[in-house]
């Protein structure tokens, strides 16, 4: 429905007006009637009319000046100018205002319904319109958005040796002299996992707050990954480059100032790259943040931190080093960790490819191996996949390394689904197992089997989940209630040793000791006194 304001001095005027267009079948509606120009800028900042009729012969802000003034503060607003007088001077002024319509009074209901209907479906069609503009550019943004994830993907895959920044400049319409990547990542809370809707808040708190800071770069922010961002920075002057960590430091203090007033669940860090020319060497960068955001892990309190060695962060493990890299990467892929997994494969790939000895017979051996070695782990892991791709010696070299990194990706992105759902239910069912049954002789081993899971890896899973081993978290069950019988006098030191799952006073008086600092028998004297 249309909203319509009526403004002419004269009331019987407005009265008529008001009853003729409110009897009608058309789909409006009278919001207000007003006596002047300046009532009329009033109304119309209250009620937000869709069409005005104006009269324009009024005392103080007449309709021709009351039209300029509306037409600034809201230009879409359509005018009927009604008029006494057949004046082409008042019409010439109006008309430059962009109105059309232009009735004398007295009018015929007729020509006035015949008016507004006119209006009207002008109304109507520029709303259709930019109806019609928004969803385009809803399209177009959301398209920009899949391409610019893509990009960064690429690069984390090293796929694009085919593009150079000549053609990203023409894409983007600017001059881009070079670019570099940081890794941003949150840091998981230690009192429980974030959720899904957490990560997804805060991917979007990051996106628009990176879009607010940098404004000397391009930026192309890539997937998340659980809680890990690439971003891909596109420097436009060749300045940049060499001050490219100054530039860094200034928006990076403005958005972790921005972050300091949310409320998300954990802590900030971000990795950082060098800048270089090309663009096929971004997937060095990337590597760079990889390993920037690692070196950071292990300094309390600082939020980012640039990679310290340019190029001679890659170098490679020598051929006798492959048991270690095939090591490396089952753990990255039990950790659910992609971008783990994808700096150590594609650091060893590059590696394998600048040796010319490397035939199509031995990587399909090393793939073989290392298919049988992620099946064994998943299976240990009791988790059922069953996909393993055929490598076959008639491909290229490329083509196989790149099949064999495909299927790593399926694999850990398999896994981190597990570990996000299937083995929190694992876990946590352990865990209240050890809470059931800690006054007997219970193991790993046995916990382990009770969840359904190698000991080795229950043993991982649970410390990664809990910040506990296996032992101490069934200590602190032990002595949790040991302390809580303690209390009772009635209960000797050596039955409440044994009630607790201990076989040996002596061993059960040291492991209480070093858990709360005090002996069984000071303990007791301190509380029960």
């Amino acid at each position: 429905m249309l909203k319509i304001l009526i403004v002419d001095d004269e009331v019987l005027e407005r009265k008529a007006l008001t009853k003729m267009i409110n009897s009608s079948t058309m789909d409006v509606m009278v919001v207000g009637e007003a006596a002047n120009g300046r009532k009329a800028i009033e109304m119309t900042l209250e009620h937000k009319p869709d069409l005005i009729f104006m009269d324009i012969k009024m005392p103080g802000i007449d309709g021709v000046q009351a039209v300029k003034e509306i037409k600034q503060l809201y230009p879409s607003i359509h005018f009927i100018m009604v008029s006494a007088f057949n004046t082409f001077e008042y019409a010439k002024e109006v008309m430059q205002q962009g109105v059309k319509e232009y009735i004398l009074k007295p009018s015929s209901k007729q020509d006035i319904l015949a008016a507004i209907e006119r209006v009207s479906s002008e109304i109507l069609e520029e709303r259709n319109q930019q109806e019609e503009q928004k969803s385009l550019r809803d399209h177009l943004d959301r398209a920009v958005s899949i391409a610019q994830k893509e990009w960064v993907s690429s690069l984390i895959v090293n796929q694009v040796q085919d593009i150079t920044f000549d053609e990203w400049s023409e894409l983007l319409g600017v001059e881009i002299t070079s670019g570099y990547i940081m890794l941003f990542t949150l840091l998981q809370p230690a009192s429980a996992d974030l959720t899904a809707s957490e990560k997804q808040n805060w991917y979007i708190w990051l996106k628009d707050t990176l879009k607010d800071v940098v404004k000397k770069q391009e930026v192309m922010i890539g997937p998340v990954t659980d809680t890990q961002v690439p971003v891909l920075f596109l420097c436009k002057k060749p300045t940049e480059k060499t001050y490219f960590r100054t530039n860094a430091q200034t928006f990076l203090e403005s958005l972790i100032h921005f972050f300091k007033k949310e409320s998300f669940r954990g802590d900030i860090r971000i990795g950082i790259g060098h800048p270089y020319s090309h663009a096929h060497d971004l997937n060095k960068s990337y590597h760079e943040a990889v390993l920037a955001l690692e070196q950071l892990m292990k300094v309390p309190n600082r939020r980012y931190g640039f990679c310290d060695r340019q190029g001679a962060a890659f170098e490679l493990p020598a051929e006798s080093g492959v048991l270690e890299v095939e090591k490396k990467l089952l753990e990255a892929v039990r950790q659910g960790d992609v971008n783990q997994v994808l700096f150590i494969f594609d650091s060893f790939i590059t590696r394998l490819e600048s040796n010319k000895t490397i035939t199509p017979s031995w990587v399909k051996k090393s793939f073989d191996e290392l298919f049988i070695l992620l099946s064994r782990m998943l299976h240990d892991l009791g988790i059922h996949y069953e996909r393993i791709p055929a490598i076959d010696e008639s491909d290229k070299v490329y083509f196989m390394f790149e099949k064999g990194k495909a299927h790593l990706l399926a694999v850990v992105q398999h896994v981190q689904l597990w570990r996000n759902n299937h083995a929190k239910g694992m876990l946590q069912k352990a865990k209240e197992y050890i809470e059931r049954h800690y006054a007997e002789s219970i193991s790993l081993e046995s916990a382990a089997e009770y969840v359904e899971l190698s000991p080795y890896y229950f043993s991982k899973l649970f410390k990664d989940r809990f910040g506990l081993t296996f032992i101490d978290y069934l200590t602190e069950i032990r002595i949790k209630h040991a302390k809580a019988e303690i209390m009772s006098p009635g209960k000797s030191l050596k039955e409440i040793c044994y009630s607790v799952g201990y076989k040996d006073p002596n061993y059960f008086s040291r492991v209480f000791k070093k858990a709360t600092g005090l002996s069984p028998t000071e303990y007791r004297k301190i509380t029960v006194s």
